[in-house]
């Protein structure tokens, strides 16, 4: 009896304590003013809520990433390099908190490569796109050996994508990049310096092609076409395309913010205003509270002692999750928070089968301790296959979403169905069996009974 008693007041200082963790992380900081003329600023500790922008305003933009022209095995690394050089450009502004994430197209998207980049209190639509838009796309192109040899005239008709081919270069393996000046001239020109990976390319590429043409594209456009005398070692390579000073310490500066591995298009946009994610949160956050307060009175009315503590558990299992999504994160939606609601009541399924197993081992004639202990046997399969075709469910839909907002709320509902799960065979059957160790008078087993009469 006492080490159920025990292990029962541990689990619940236990909650209490990730409960506290739950509330105290939400409470602002107050910080010191970054200059003595502003007052200090109230920060949100980094075990806050992260909030969609459905919840808070900010802006949410959807690219297109054309991959057409890599291979299938240098998607993914293009992908995670873009999403990189993305998220760099945006930490430059000072954007608090953005979201920076690549998806391909589900089953029904067709493989497609997509760049979602939330911005957080970003509302102007021009200023979010100029974050992005302004990355350069810096690719090297060879003159294909027919257009060599033809005379300018004709060439100059040529569209450029019938006069040169891309190669395996491109702004992502970029290092840096630096203005310097030609010994002779003058002149400004922008040095570049790729990284291992792209030092071996580079020389490799110089070395086969010897006597072609080399073009260095910026964005679609050529801005240097210098034809290769000799292979070129140590992964430098020199852009002098006419520029100003200004113009060189520009591009030098865009660059060195990073050059887009692949090209991007802007497929869709959407604002969110600061009052429509603050009555979304409140919303959501009224319906979490009346679910919980009606789930409780159910099992109360309903199963009496054995509901109360599985009132007390389902209170274990809220801050369980909400303690999850602050560390995992989990960037909570509107999605989200209807799939945490959701699982509430799933949560107390466990719970009812519990009981229901417990009220016919009573029946039977079995002192409460034994009704209790063999409740809980007789109940765990239909438990574990109940949860386990959710979990699986959660996992595919998670797996084959085409929208971060159907991925959140299944991460969302995954959490809940194992955390309901753990809740079931540690909290309810130690609360239960402290509570029920020694009773087995007609009150005991009328306060473990069910119904109102």
């Amino acid at each position: 009896m006492w080490k159920y008693r025990f292990s029962a007041l541990f689990i619940l200082v236990i909650a209490a304590l990730v409960g506290y963790f739950v509330y105290t992380t939400e409470l602002p900081v107050e910080t010191a003013s970054v200059s003595t003329s502003t007052p200090s600023v109230a920060m949100q500790s980094k075990y806050a809520f992260k909030l969609g922008l459905d919840l808070r305003s900010g802006s949410h933009l959807v690219y297109r990433a054309d991959t057409s022209l890599l291979g299938a095995g240098d998607v993914k690394g293009a992908m995670d390099s873009l999403r990189e050089v993305i998220e760099r450009r945006v930490n430059m502004f000072g954007v608090s908190e953005p979201i920076v994430q690549t998806e391909e197209g589900g089953v029904l998207g067709g493989g497609e490569q997509r760049l979602i980049v939330e911005l957080p209190g970003v509302t102007n639509l021009k200023v979010a796109t100029d974050l992005i838009g302004k990355t350069p796309l810096l690719e090297f192109k060879l003159m294909t050996a027919e257009a060599e040899k033809l005379p300018q005239e004709e060439l100059n008709q040529k569209k450029l994508s019938e006069v040169f081919v891309p190669t395996a270069l491109t702004g992502r393996y970029l290092e840096k990049s630096q203005l310097v000046f030609d010994q002779t001239t003058r002149e400004p020109q922008v040095l570049l310096k790729f990284n291992t990976e792209g030092e071996e390319l580079f020389a490799k590429l110089t070395k086969d092609n010897v006597g072609r043409v080399l073009a260095i594209f910026l964005d679609g456009l050529p801005i240097s076409v210098p034809v290769i005398r000799q292979e070129i070692k140590g992964g430098t390579a020199t852009i002098s395309g006419g520029f100003t000073p200004t113009e060189a310490r520009d591009l030098v500066r865009n660059l060195n913010y990073g050059a887009l591995p692949v090209p991007i298009t802007l497929a869709s946009t959407q604002t969110v205003g600061a009052s429509l994610g603050d009555e979304a949160t409140v919303a959501g956050v009224r319906a979490g509270l009346w679910s919980f307060a009606i789930i409780a009175l159910f099992l109360i009315i309903w199963y009496r002692l054995p509901g109360l503590l599985a009132t007390i558990a389902l209170a274990i299992y809220v801050a369980l999750n909400l303690a999850l999504f602050k560390l995992i994160p989990v960037t909570l939606t509107t999605a989200g928070i209807a799939g945490f609601i959701l699982s509430l009541g799933m949560a107390v399924d466990a719970n009812i089968l519990i009981f229901e197993r417990m009220k016919e081992e009573l029946r039977r004639g079995r002192v409460l301790s034994d009704a209790i202990q063999e409740g809980f046997h007789r109940a765990w399969t239909s438990i574990r296959d109940s949860n386990t075709s959710s979990i699986i469910t959660a996992i595919i839909l998670y797996y084959f979403a085409s929208t971060p907002v159907i991925r959140g709320f299944a991460l969302v509902f995954f959490i809940g169905v194992v955390t309901s799960m753990f809740t079931a065979i540690t909290a309810s059957r130690t609360l239960l069996k402290a509570v029920g160790a020694r009773g087995d008078s007609k009150f005991a087993k009328f306060l473990f009974g069910s119904g109102i009469k």
